[in-house]
């Protein structure tokens, strides 16, 4: 991978930019507001998908497969954090002389003197950006935003508006979420990730604080997190609302109902406000509850805001149904640490009653597959009642000698209640074999998973359950 500059000053004007990995859901979103801005876009990707197309349709020049040539006359090239740094766009980006950016410096260049509402945090982020930018929305705001996923009843990731907020899922991974100018700061959880980029949990909880130290009027906080904790007790002067379930939080939720889509109750000021989400799990109702405090924080009504973040009906790849046959459910999520397959998998078993739930496993980089390996096998055998195993999905990163999938099935006690099935054909057709009526099966992975959601459905179909 490409690690970023973040000292690099960001050009005057950009002119016509070239996007390398423009179907991301990231990248794409980002396109999308410069084709709104009226600049001339250009973009290639490995494959064709809904993104690329949409694209094309507002405008964007699009290639499929990496080229030279398909940088054209571009100004400025745009890149992602997974681009590998001999990737012939962006080589001859560099040999040109021509501005290479980051999306997040793109993203940062284009927010300008906005008011930003930056939501950053190891889990959580889409979902509770999706649920700020809804409640806004159903407040009569005119938010510009740009989301790490598909905002369902909007049907785009990225907009912008005509009001004066901006909303974003601020990238930790690599440190650019620290290149905003930002006014309101949500932090979701600082529990740990990315250690291959930070090196250290300190260094980690350390891009969290200055992060928070950046946000000029409010920074909003996980009361529960205890990351997010040592991350409050860092700061000094700040505006600071915390949420969670602690007895101390600024905004405390309670009374979690957890079957079927979730209710809860949260207190501010000592008053108590219901609500009700249309998607299930308890952790959703905790994102509520962040989305809620920054609302209020910026001086919304808080009958109003919870009303209005009711409205939010979910994000593409977040515990998202894809199809049921023979009676089985099969859904996808975005899932790809420990903490958020527990949440995700505990979201599975509020709705599936007396149902199973069959986990269908992509490990997601081989640094986090080597690190945590005994941490996702302990999660599904935990929670689910079953497990397949895929292969590692190395995104930015090399192979890593002996790093497999086989790494997460070994640490299982039960390995009767896993197999590691590297083939996606046999792990398709061995998941429909085990599901019966009432079941789920759930795939888990922020890789290309998904794209194994069609074999299943087509091997449930051919497959009698045994």
């Amino acid at each position: 991978m490409i690690k970023p500059d973040l000292n690099q000053a960001l050009p005057a004007e950009l002119g016509s930019l070239h996007f390398v990995g423009i179907g991301g859901s990231g990248m794409s979103g980002i396109a999308r507001l410069f084709l709104a801005a009226g600049h001339r876009v250009t973009g290639s990707d490995r494959s064709e998908n809904h993104n690329t197309e949409d694209l094309r349709a507002l405008g964007a020049t699009i290639s499929i497969g990496h080229d030279a040539s398909n940088l054209g006359d571009a100004d400025t090239l745009v890149y992602t954090g997974a681009l590998w740094p001999d990737n012939p766009e962006y080589l001859l980006a560099r040999d040109r002389g021509i501005p290479t950016l980051h999306r997040s410096q793109a993203l940062a260049w284009l927010i300008n003197k906005q008011r930003l509402i930056a939501v950053a945090g190891a889990h959580g982020k889409t979902t509770s950006t999706g649920m700020i930018v809804t409640a806004l929305l159903e407040l009569g705001e005119d938010p510009s935003f740009v989301n790490g996923g598909v905002i369902q009843s909007l049907g785009v990731s990225a907009a912008s508006g005509t009001g004066e907020l901006f909303v974003v899922e601020a990238d930790e991974s690599d440190g650019t979420f620290l290149l905003y100018d930002t006014a309101v700061a949500l932090i979701t959880n600082v529990d740990a990730d990315h250690l291959d980029h930070y090196g250290s949990h300190e260094a980690f909880d350390e891009a969290f604080v200055t992060f928070a130290r950046n946000a000029s009027e409010l920074v909003v906080v996980s009361s529960d997190d205890p990351g997010a904790i040592r991350v409050t007790a860092a700061l000094r002067d700040k505006r600071i609302l915390t949420f969670g379930e602690a007895e101390t939080a600024d905004v405390r939720v309670h009374s979690i109902g957890t079957e079927g889509p979730v209710s809860f109750v949260l207190n501010w000021q000592g008053h108590d406000y219901p609500g009700a989400l249309r998607v299930p799990g308890k952790h959703n109702a905790i994102n509520a509850a962040g989305a809620f405090a920054v609302l209020v924080g910026l001086g919304f009504e808080p009958e109003n805001a919870l009303a209005g973040i009711a409205g939010f009906t979910g994000t593409e790849r977040r515990f998202e149904l894809h199809g049921i046959v023979r009676g089985v459910s099969v859904y996808d999520d975005y899932a790809h640490h420990p903490t958020e397959v527990a949440a995700a998998l505990a979201a599975a078993r509020s709705v599936v009653g007396e149902g199973r739930i069959i986990a269908v496993h992509q490990p997601h980089l081989y640094s986090r597959t080597q690190l945590m390996a005994g941490d996702f096998a302990s999660t599904y055998e935990r929670l689910a009642d079953y497990t397949v195993v895929l292969d590692v999905f190395g995104a930015r990163e090399d192979p890593v000698p002996g790093v497999t999938g086989a790494l997460v099935s070994e640490k299982f006690e039960d390995k009767g209640r896993v197999a590691y099935l590297p083939d996606w054909q046999q792990a398709a057709d061995h998941a429909a074999s085990v599901a019966r009526e009432g079941d789920i099966i759930m795939t888990l992975s922020c890789g290309d998973v998904y794209r194994i959601v069609p074999q299943i459905l087509a091997s449930l179909s051919a497959t009698s359950a045994i």
